[in-house]
């Protein structure tokens, strides 16, 4: 659990740094927004996901990029020292944030295997 706080923490700086609109104020910051969307994605995204079941039925599963946004707007409102200017761009963030998490994931799954 602590290796995925830490990781998600680095790639939330790495889209930080690189996603206009964006702005992390700190490691802290970056670190705290880690948790509180863990601890969101565990509590608040079930019950969206359930509540918005048929939009999510009939958009084929893409109104889940738009409920990820609304998870990281959500953490936005939580967290001083870090600002997301829409919910498009909040919906790019999660987007490159799940795909960082994938990629530094996989190479610490490598190394929990060897």
């Amino acid at each position: 659990m602590i290796t995925r706080i830490i990781i998600s923490t680095i790639s939330i700086m790495i889209v930080g740094y690189i996603l206009p609109g964006v702005v992390i104020a700190s490691p802290y910051s970056a670190f705290v927004v880690a948790i509180i969307l863990a601890l969101l994605n565990t509590i608040v995204k079930p019950i969206l996901i359930i509540l918005t079941l048929p939009v999510t039925i009939i958009t084929l599963g893409l109104f889940l990029l738009v409920i990820n946004g609304i998870i990281v707007l959500i953490a936005n409102h939580f967290v001083n020292g870090f600002s997301v200017s829409g919910l498009f761009t909040a919906i790019v963030f999660s987007i490159l944030v799940s795909l960082i998490n994938g990629v530094l994931g996989i190479n610490s799954n490598k190394e929990k295997r060897n």
